[in-house]
């Protein structure tokens, strides 16, 4: 919502003031400088990437029109479905959990927490270190040391998305020059028409420069910098998890485990100890 809300404003500023200063909307109407400059770059992003990368960016850059899924509700259910699993384990032992990892879609541990059950990438990663911790005698630090390199995949493959619409939003002044060039190249053969009509001709070439600059730097490069904050908010989320199932293995109570995944969480979607134990305690009842 907030990126349509950043495009109109730019669009009633940029367009907004052309007009006011008396300048003709219609005069940057150029659908051939449109067509050279979109096509030029989307061209350049299916050349320089590979179909991997053109997938996820496809993929991810709807996600950057909606609200975040990432907000203090959504980490209160993670925290709670922690606390239910790790007070499960606490109570029955390790063995107790196996029908729910290994199904967790029909589990009634993690059913009640459908906005969690519904990420299946944050359920596998649960699912995989609890089913780590039923069948391996692999302690707290190679857990760790695995979970780390694996949140670094993560990052990795996160970033993908981000790098392409960076650099596709660098390529668009380059082909608003090659469009004004063109339209300067197509002036020069026509010098033999009236100065009128030579002014438009030079005035349509410039349009070129301005699409690519607007385009770049007011609609494009502005989404490689929201899919990187959603890519942080999403690594938090694994974070959390990450911290909490380490201090339970150190021994640590599922209370104070899933306090120690609270205190990682950015402060503006960090619950208060307080809001998350009652979260906890109106879920038990």
């Amino acid at each position: 919502m907030l990126v349509g809300v950043g495009y109109i404003i730019i669009i009633i500023s940029v367009f907004g003031g052309f007009a006011l200063a008396g300048g003709h909307l219609l005069a940057l109407w150029q659908p051939v400088e449109i067509l050279m400059i979109c096509g030029g770059a989307i061209g350049a992003f299916v050349v320089g990437n590979s179909s991997k990368a053109i997938k996820a960016t496809l993929k991810a850059l709807p996600g950057v029109f909606k609200e975040t899924p990432y907000n203090k509700a959504v980490y209160m259910e993670l925290m709670t479905l922690l606390y239910d699993v790790l007070s499960k384990i606490r109570k029955e032992g390790l063995m107790s959990i196996e029908s729910d990892v290994d199904d967790p879609q029909n589990s009634a541990l993690f059913s009640k927490y459908p906005a969690i059950i519904a990420d299946h990438h944050v359920i596998e990663f649960i699912t995989d270190y609890l089913r780590l911790m039923i069948g391996g005698n692999l302690n707290s630090m190679e857990i760790e040391n695995l979970m780390d390199n694996e949140l670094e995949t993560h990052h990795q493959e996160g970033e993908v998305p981000v790098h392409v619409v960076a650099k596709l939003g660098d390529g668009l002044p380059a082909f608003g020059i090659v469009a004004a060039v063109m339209g300067v190249v197509h002036t020069m053969e026509s010098v033999h028409l009236p100065p009128a009509e030579l002014g438009m001709l030079i005035a349509a070439a410039l349009v070129g420069t301005f699409l690519g600059i607007l385009l770049a730097y007011g609609f494009v490069t502005p989404l490689s910098g929201k899919l990187e904050h959603r890519l942080h908010e999403s690594s938090k989320l694994f974070e959390c998890i990450k911290v909490t199932l380490l201090a339970n293995l150190n021994g640590y109570s599922p209370v104070l485990a899933i306090e120690f995944g609270r205190k990682v969480l950015f402060t503006t979607e960090r619950p208060s100890f307080m809001e998350l134990e009652e979260h906890v305690k109106n879920s038990k009842s």
